[in-house]
């Protein structure tokens, strides 16, 4: 078995990035977040709740509401939108990291747990140097690219 983020942190880092992009003017529609990224508003519903309460989107209601951020693009990183959706991204569960030594009677005389932890703290530092700016900014580069492409072969 591999490491595996759900559904909920790809599809969710999905979502957030289409809210950055497209909300810099008025809120974006559930809808619309569905339609782009090809996830079903019911399953958005299930993320975005969270991802209000964690203090990263609000909404607007009414006819033109929808989502926008409620930070800064660059103080949002993909560490923040994963641990909101995912909980803890630890890669593996070891009870060095965790104190309890109920569950690992070796944790003393474990050499290997240097091992989790330089990876666990690669994970942790990898996902919290991406900020939401950055990929905001890729997508409408990769965006812009394509538009381009599309115009010249027509």
């Amino acid at each position: 078995e591999r490491m595996k983020l759900s559904t909920k942190g790809r599809y969710g880092l999905r979502a957030m990035v289409d809210i950055a992009v497209y909300s810099q003017d008025s809120p974006v529609p559930i809808s619309a977040i569905a339609e782009r990224q090809n996830i079903s508003v019911r399953y958005l519903e299930q993320l975005l709740p969270k991802l209000k309460k964690a203090g990263i989107i609000k909404s607007i209601r009414g006819a033109q509401g929808g989502y926008m951020l409620d930070k800064d693009p660059k103080d949002i990183s993909a560490g923040d939108i994963l641990r909101t959706l995912e909980g803890d991204l630890t890669p593996i569960d070891c009870a060095a990291f965790t104190g309890d030594t109920s569950t690992c009677s070796g944790t003393k005389f474990c050499v290997t747990k240097t091992v989790w932890q330089r990876i666990n703290d690669s994970v942790q530092q990898a996902v919290d140097s991406i900020t939401l700016q950055e990929l905001m900014e890729e997508s409408i580069e990769i965006h812009t690219k394509y538009d381009q492409e599309e115009r010249q072969e027509s």
